[in-house]
């Protein structure tokens, strides 16, 4: 399994705004291969932003690559340059992969995953 996460440093009064956006936002990611999950997460406030981060799951690290060079990807991204997005958070969303290497399971079964 593989882990993509995008941090947001959202301003606080646009919170509402970011939200609305990824809410009303097609992402086509149910279209391909591979996909797991997605998740927007709200985590702490601070002086002068929100933290966000997008959370994807994926069968494997390959899924993600194929993911990013897809075309529901472009799609997905052909407003990520607009005027319109860009005020809303600080900077520039930081990127994080993750290589899941072991799993606990609901039933309380541990698996430990080979990295790919």
């Amino acid at each position: 399994m593989y882990i993509a996460m995008n941090r947001f440093k959202v301003t606080k009064d646009s919170a509402n705004d970011f939200e609305t956006l990824w809410n009303e936002r097609e992402s086509y990611l149910h279209e391909l291969d591979g996909f797991e999950a997605f998740h927007l997460l709200r985590g702490p406030e601070r002086e002068d932003h929100v933290l966000y981060a997008s959370h994807t799951l994926w069968r494997s690290y390959a899924d993600f690559e194929a993911w990013t060079k897809s075309e529901q990807f472009r799609k997905a991204h052909a407003r990520a340059g607009e005027g319109t997005i860009r005020p809303l958070y600080l900077g520039h969303p930081e990127f994080e992969g993750f290589h899941v290497v072991q799993e606990v399971s609901r039933d309380g079964i541990k698996n430990i995953l080979a990295a790919e």
